[in-house]
């Protein structure tokens, strides 16, 4: 079938025997369908490629999320954290307060 196809386009050497060399037709036309078939070869790499880029790009993206998540939750935690430590320091200052003025005023008594 293929033989055919190359027969109806012009003479090619390649092919038959009774040809002596090929012409200007059939040149054109093997140089479309072997420019067709490596430009597609190349297309189909470039777009392959692509595509595990994009998805690798995807895939650090939601790890990104993740670990931004995870970091606010922290940073909720250390802020709670530093306000129960804010409210144990004042309560501690205020009995030390406390301590100094009855320690003063035991000091006082004859």
């Amino acid at each position: 079938m293929f033989l055919i196809l190359l027969g109806i386009w012009g003479c090619m050497p390649e092919f038959s025997k009774d040809c002596i060399d090929m012409s200007n037709a059939a040149s054109t036309y093997l140089g479309i369908v072997a420019g067709a078939i490596i430009g597609g070869i190349v297309s189909w790499w470039v777009y392959n490629r692509q595509k595990k880029t994009s998805n690798t790009q995807e895939r650090v993206l939601c790890r990104i999320e993740e670990l931004e998540e995870n970091h606010d939750v922290i940073l909720k935690k250390l802020a709670n954290f530093d306000d129960m430590h804010e409210t144990a320091l004042d309560a501690m200052s205020e009995l030390n307060r406390k301590v100094d003025l009855l320690l003063n005023t035991n000091d006082k008594r004859p």
